[in-house]
Parts: structure tokens; C-alpha cells; sequence
């Protein structure tokens, strides 16, 4: 079994366990929310973009962060990636939205950002170091972290990123 095989595998347990969630958004969005864990420590973000510049969480304090862990295999990603694209688009610099693609070689993680239209930022992790680091093993999970640099929220699976409840996790990390 390759290690994407094993990913794959992690992915769809996750996502059949996620069918207990909260549905937002069409209905195959299916996520579970749940507060950051108390007492983990938010692992250091740290990488270059599609476009080669150096993106660090640390240097994003004072600005709710979603980041959004990812891959061009996974149908729930894919699903998203609109909503999340006019999420950010209606935030603007008031919110940073990083996608972070797990384990995908470049050219494809590229020519996909590309054919979707999405301009916000694409992190590339084509080891998977940033995702292990992180602890990520179902596709999409989303962290939310607010303007302090604190973690708030891990919402694993699928979600209308334009739908009610997506916003008030958003308007809850201006407000931490």
C-alpha cells in the first residue's frame, strides 16, 4: 500500500465518520466542528507559494488565518474550493486564506489553481511536512486561528464556506 493509498484510506474513515456532522451548504457538505484542543500548541507554518513568496503564520498576527488542508484527489476539496474562493474574495485583507495542498506534485497542484480560477493563496506541500506537522489526516480540514495567532476551531470534511454558519466561525475570530 503506497503512502498516498493509506492517505486516500485516512480520508474516507474521516469522512464517513463526518456523515454525523452538521450538514451546511449543498447537501453532500457534510463537516464536523470542534474547538481547537486545549493545550496543543499550533505548529509553525511555514512555506512558499505558486508564486515563490515565503508565507509564515507568525508574520499574519493581527488577521483571522483559515487554512485549509487539501488535495486535487479529494471530491469534498474540490467541492469547496468555490465557496472558499468567494469567501475570499468578499474578506479581502481581512482575512488570509491559505490553502495548503497536501502531498501533490507541483505542475498538478498549478494547473489546478489555475482551471479553478482561485487566487487566493496555494501552499504546496508536495512532502506532506506541513500537514504532518499539523496532525491532518482527513481532507479537507480547515483550522481557523484568530488575530492573536490563536487556534479556534478544526472543521474536518466539506463546507459552504458562504453559508451562515461559516461566517460566524469567521466573525468569531475577530472577535477572540
Amino acid at each position: 500500500m503506497t503512502p498516498k493509498d493509506v492517505t486516500r484510506r485516512t480520508f474516507c474513515a474521516g469522512l464517513a465518520a463526518s456523515a454525523v456532522g452538521s450538514i451546511s451548504g449543498p447537501a453532500t457538505a457534510q463537516n464536523v466542528a470542534q474547538a481547537w484542543p486545549k493545550g496543543r500548541a499550533l505548529p509553525p507554518l511555514n512555506g512558499l507559494d505558486l508564486k515563490g513568496q515565503t508565507w509564515n503564520l507568525a508574520a499574519l498576527r493581527g488577521r483571522p488565518v483559515l487554512i485549509n488542508f487539501w488535495a486535487t484527489w479529494c471530491a469534498p476539496c474540490k467541492e469547496e474550493m468555490p465557496t472558499l474562493q468567494t469567501l475570499a474574495d468578499l474578506e479581502g485583507d481581512g482575512l488570509a486564506v491559505l490553502a495548503v495542498n497536501v502531498r501533490e506534485p507541483l505542475p498538478r497542484v498549478a494547473r489546478y489553481v489555475q482551471q479553478a480560477g482561485l487566487s487566493f493563496t496555494v501552499l504546496p506541500d508536495p512532502r506532506g511536512d506541513i500537514t504532518r506537522a499539523w496532525g491532518m489526516t482527513v481532507f479537507p480540514t480547515t483550522v481557523l486561528v484568530d488575530t492573536q495567532g490563536r487556534p479556534q476551531r478544526v472543521v474536518s470534511g466539506a463546507v459552504d464556506w458562504t453559508g451562515a454558519q461559516a461566517q460566524q466561525w469567521v466573525a468569531a475570530l475577530r472577535r477572540s
